[in-house]
């Protein structure tokens, strides 16, 4: 289990102005995340990026449910997935080809789409929307996909090393021009000043009173972020039963073992020949050979 203070979710009220944000930040979250995977720089900031917007929306949500975002193309990044349950306990990796050296979006994913898939218990199967890739980075794309679905303005800042990912959003609400005509506006050009170095670095307070000393802002309770994914052997036996025993006697005769790597939790699973015949003869009687 990884969860701490050090990554968290933390929301705000502009009071006076009608606009809304929160502030995420992820250190052993996002250090977790990264555990094993050797990501080339331009796909780890990706990657974390994408973490804390998934941890923003994830904590902004209307009806608490699992939140997972699904990036897909034909680029040096094929896959990036993040996933989030109602209690923000998240999990996620990405597959890449080589070491890409490209920073913009559409550079690494290339012809792709971004998938947005909300299980929530209530409704009969989860809810999926597909999110256009406009824009050169990651937060635009974003913004794009808020502006339209909820038909508000946002703003996003985001930021990600080796030890820290973050995020500072905005949204201006309905009534934010009858509350002060210029607020939007001012908001997003004091927003503009922040420095990665303070994005990675400041807690909410520190950070809010830096950007927004002269305006009256109510700050909520954090939120933990966590990533506890504890390894699942009962789970994957069954899905190599449900694989049959002629399929798993061939990965046998193949490579003298069973190996599955879970890369959404990030754990290794390894049947020897004993472990994965006993799949099927738990009595240890002798196999049959096919």
């Amino acid at each position: 289990m990884s969860a701490s203070p050090d990554s968290y979710v933390q929301r705000f009220l502009l009071e006076e102005l009608d606009i809304r944000g929160a502030f995420v930040h992820l250190g052993s979250v996002w250090q977790a995340l990264q555990r094993g995977r050797n990501y080339a720089e331009p796909v780890r900031e990706l990657i974390g990026q994408m973490a804390a917007t998934t941890a923003i929306i994830a904590g902004n949500l209307k009806q608490a449910g699992r939140l997972t975002f699904q990036l897909q193309g034909h680029g040096p990044v094929s896959l990036l997935v993040i996933d989030c349950d109602e209690t923000l306990n998240m999990r996620g990796y990405a597959k890449s080809e080589g070491r890409p050296e490209a920073a913009s979006v559409p550079a690494l994913i290339g012809d792709g789409h971004l998938m947005l898939t909300l299980d929530i218990e209530a409704l009969d199967q989860p809810y999926q929307s597909f999110v256009p890739i406009e824009g050169e980075t990651l937060a635009e794309i974003f913004e794009h996909y808020l502006h339209q679905s909820e038909q508000q303005p946002a703003r996003l800042l985001l930021a990600a090393d080796t030890n820290t990912a973050a995020c500072l959003f905005l949204q201006k609400m309905p009534a934010a021009d009858q509350a002060d005509a210029d607020g939007w506006d001012r908001v997003q050009q004091l927003a503009a000043t922040v420095r990665t170095d303070e994005l990675l670095g400041l807690d909410t307070a520190s950070l809010l009173t830096r950007l927004f000393h002269e305006e009256t802002v109510r700050v909520f309770e954090a939120r933990v972020v966590r990533h506890d994914w504890p390894e699942d052997r009962d789970k994957i036996a069954d899905m190599l039963r449900s694989l049959g025993r002629d399929e798993i006697e061939s990965i046998l005769a193949e490579h003298g073992e069973v190996r599955i790597h879970d890369d959404l939790s990030n754990h290794e699973y390894v049947f020897d020949e004993e472990q994965a015949r006993r799949l099927f003869d738990p009595e240890g009687g002798a196999p049959t050979l096919h």
